[in-house]
């Protein structure tokens, strides 16, 4: 693999796995973060190790200012994108719905709907064949609860994820002819941070051990998925989610 990477949230969790995966398969990768400096700097650590290269831009990906100036710190430093990996996004609060603030719910929105349409809007501009890119793929991390509901815990972070596997389709079928691939990632329960940060660490060891597989899966799984359907053996595969949820 070769090109320019750009992994939107890329400071821990399985947006770490992919920048770094992705640098050790020859990409040069954009490391996005927004308030982990300390966090994306050992993820920059870890691919300089391993002989990649790698910038890393602050930003907050629910806003578009933030957006397009990552993706002209891209074209400066590293080239335009060739493959983005639409990762950042948050839970929001635990709650039922009676209890949800209007002001989460639209937090919850902005990162992970707006966020990823404005993202691949700058990536279209550079990859289409029709402004006069050589293609690409971008590939949107959802979540099982896009499929499951997320009842009584996270009803806005499941409705937004169906939304962007809805976007993934759409936008796949609306520029498939333009050189570029648009595929998703379901990710089921997966061993990362995100569950301590909404309040249920224990919920990795509750669920994972009741999966058909036994056991959550990790960042570095789902890693292997997105790079997968980055690549040229993934190349008929478009405008379509794949879950990588353990039969969950």
């Amino acid at each position: 693999m070769s090109g320019v990477l750009v992994v939107t949230g890329s400071s821990r969790g399985i947006g770490a796995a992919c920048a770094i995966m992705g640098a050790a398969k020859g990409f040069k990768v954009c490391v996005n973060y927004n308030n982990s400096p300390d966090r994306a700097e050992q993820v920059m650590e870890q691919i300089r190790e391993n002989g990649g290269t790698a910038i890393a831009v602050a930003g907050d990906m629910g806003r578009e200012a933030d957006i397009i100036a990552l993706f002209r710190e891209v074209d400066a430093q590293l080239g335009p994108v060739t493959a983005l990996i639409n990762n950042a996004g948050i839970t929001g609060t635990v709650s039922r719905l009676e209890d949800m603030a209007a002001d989460d719910m639209a937090e919850v929105f902005r990162l992970n709907m707006t966020g990823p349409f404005l993202c691949a809007k700058e990536a279209v501009r550079r990859m289409s064949t029709k402004h006069g890119g050589k293609g690409g793929v971008i590939v949107n991390i959802s979540s099982a609860a896009a499929r499951l509901g997320g009842a009584n815990q996270y009803l806005h972070y499941a409705a937004s994820k169906g939304g962007l596997e809805t976007f993934t389709h759409g936008l796949g079928l609306e520029v498939a002819g333009e050189g570029i691939r648009v595929t998703g990632v379901q990710p089921g329960v997966i061993d990362t941070e995100i569950h301590a940060r909404m309040g249920m660490p224990e919920r990795v060891a509750d669920l994972g051990s009741a999966s058909p597989l036994g056991r959550a899966g990790t960042a570095e799984e789902m890693a292997q998925t997105a790079l997968w359907l980055i690549s040229d053996q993934a190349s008929y595969i478009n405008a379509t989610t794949i879950q990588a949820t353990g039969g969950r």
